[in-house]
């Protein structure tokens, strides 16, 4: 099991650098970060900034999306920072949420996010690339050879098969297991029937954890189902509230959900958090003890997930970073070193 943390772009500089430096000491392996360059302060200078104070940590967008940026600047950008940090640099990729939709700009399709990632992936390999978009061919003379892992974002079928075409992942924004294998399974199938190798296709979970008092924390993540919601509604409209594409118990809790505020993305003040339960929320997230937190990796361990990361900004970071780093990763590490070790022996 890989460990990540995720920062919006309000973290201010000295102490997301102290962060990041607590997070690698700890043992977690991905930092991310939220690409929305309106509500959020540019993420791609944050995490330069940050690789300059980390030496195995990998980063990247989580999600960015194909119409942000010109193809050839968002490949030029992913290249450089998978060069300046020596190759430790991945993309979460997505059809654009809140990036786009607070300009009232329309998410891409799912066919211009397959292109985009096999643009990108070719223009960083060093390969020239003629795209839809630019009238002449577009090749990087610096480019050497990096092969970018993508993992793509998703929850519909559409975009999941997407995910499991063209993507070296899956991003998927909820910590049920039984919801995480339903969606990566579909992902899986997707390539597999592809004819795609897909015993090495990773499968992240993506969620507030929260170590500290239960009632605390409840108030603190709130925000999280709203957003996954937001989600939802699109696959709803699209697909039906009784589609059997898309399991009921993802659906169901949105029944009485009555909009959605951009301006208020992934905050606990977003003024359409009425629907959420504390069932909801102690399903989607991650809570209560380290101990507890151990217990529920362990299922989403189970159901297929290959990282688990931390939406970190509910507050308390550096308390769970060093709870995980003390307690939760190192029961993960060991159960890896058993494994080898019984695979050596054999």
């Amino acid at each position: 099991m890989e460990f990540g943390i995720c920062f919006k772009g309000f973290v201010e500089p000295e102490r997301a650098k102290a962060l990041v430096r607590q997070a690698e000491n700890a043992g977690f392996d991905y930092c991310w970060f939220y690409d929305s360059h309106i509500l959020w302060r540019e993420s791609f200078v944050a995490m330069a900034m940050c690789m300059e104070h980390t030496t195995r940590m990998r980063f990247g967008p989580l999600v960015t999306n194909p119409n942000s940026r010109e193809w050839s600047v968002a490949a030029s950008l992913f290249g450089s920072l998978a060069k300046q940090s020596g190759g430790r640099f991945d993309i979460g990729l997505g059809r654009g949420d809140s990036a786009v939709r607070v300009m009232g700009k329309k998410p891409s399709t799912l066919k211009r996010l397959e292109e985009f990632t096999h643009v990108v992936k070719a223009l960083i390999r060093g390969e020239e690339v003629q795209y839809g978009e630019c009238p002449e061919p577009v090749k990087f003379p610096w480019a050497d050879g990096y092969e970018l892992p993508v993992w793509i974002g998703a929850y519909g079928p559409k975009a999941l098969a997407s995910a499991g075409r063209v993507g070296d992942g899956v991003v998927l924004q909820i910590a049920e297991p039984k919801i995480v294998k339903w969606l990566a399974d579909q992902a899986k199938t997707a390539g597999t029937e592809a004819g795609l190798d897909m015993s090495n296709y990773k499968v992240m979970a993506a969620a507030p954890a929260h170590t500290g008092p239960i009632d605390e924390a409840i108030e603190k993540v709130k925000w999280f189902p709203a957003m996954v919601g937001n989600h939802v509604a699109d696959i709803v409209e699209k697909y039906g509230s009784d589609s059997d594409q898309v399991p009921s118990s993802l659906t169901s809790y949105i029944e009485n959900r009555k909009g959605y505020d951009y301006s208020k993305h992934g905050q606990s003040d977003n003024p359409y958090l009425d629907f959420i339960t504390e069932d909801i929320i102690k399903s989607f997230c991650v809570l209560g003890t380290p101990e507890e937190h151990i217990t529920k990796i362990r299922e989403l361990e189970e159901a297929g997930t290959t990282q688990f990361n931390i939406y970190l900004d509910s507050g308390d970071e550096e308390k769970i970073i060093a709870d995980y780093g003390d307690t939760v990763i190192p029961a993960f590490r060991e159960k890896a070193d058993n494994v080898t070790k019984l695979k050596a022996v054999s």
